[in-house]
């Protein structure tokens, strides 16, 4: 139904990049579209000495598959602009990510990151977190049953990730991932302070004060910029 509206944001990114730029490449069906726009901007010519910075190895393969550079990370990087998708953005542009499972990697992009935009579809709006998703927390094998006593004793119900088969799911970091129930917390803030406090837990989905702009389309084709100022 929204498949137009993805489709229209992934090209409205590729306007907000310039040649020259290190660029993250999100994870998911609508930054698969960008990077798929992204790699078609660069082979027709308009856009020259752009690389991407992967947040997945799913991402990568798109990268490559469509003709993306990819920028040598393995002295540090710092991308002048990350463009990533969201499973809820609230009203003050805070979001829940990761249900795609690269959450871990999309924080570290994201914080190395001079300007990040979010793009998605108009469902992904929600006036709280928690709404519509739950949220994902990355835990690492050792601290697997730790972790989730520690989850439980929040009261968030974490749930673990499975596969189709009933196996466990692993992130590209070959991690464990709770799913979890946050739509009675009231302070998403300190949610995500307590979740990064504790050992064992590599990553949440809370991505708190990182975004700066999202665009997003509606099913009419009508698209909406919103910021941080303005949304706050």
């Amino acid at each position: 139904m929204y498949a137009a509206a993805k489709q229209m944001v992934a090209r409205r990114a590729v306007e907000l990049v310039s040649s020259g730029m290190c660029v993250g490449l999100g994870t998911g069906s609508t930054a698969s579209l960008f990077i798929a726009e992204l790699g078609h901007a660069i082979r027709n010519g308009r856009l020259t000495g752009v690389t991407g910075v992967p947040t997945s190895l799913a991402s990568e393969q798109l990268a490559q598959e469509h003709g993306v550079p990819l920028f040598d990370t393995s002295n540090g990087f710092i991308c002048d602009l990350t463009i990533d998708g969201a499973d809820e953005i609230d009203p003050q542009l805070e979001l829940i990510k990761g249900l795609g499972g690269a959450l871990l990697r999309e924080k570290i992009v994201a914080q190395n990151s001079r300007r990040v935009v979010i793009i998605s579809d108009a469902t992904k709006r929600v006036s709280r977190l928690g709404t519509k998703s739950l949220l994902p927390v990355e835990v690492i094998p050792f601290a697997r049953s730790t972790s989730e006593r520690f989850l439980r004793e929040l009261n968030l119900k974490p749930r673990l990730r499975t596969k189709s088969g009933g196996e466990t799911y692993l992130t590209d970091n070959g991690n464990a991932i709770f799913d979890c129930a946050i739509e009675h917390i009231d302070d998403m803030r300190a949610l995500a302070r307590d979740l990064s406090a504790r050992a064992g837990i590599v990553g949440h989905g809370l991505f708190i004060g990182i975004a700066d702009l999202a665009v997003v389309a509606d099913e009419a084709g009508q698209i909406a910029m919103l910021t941080r100022v303005a949304c706050g």
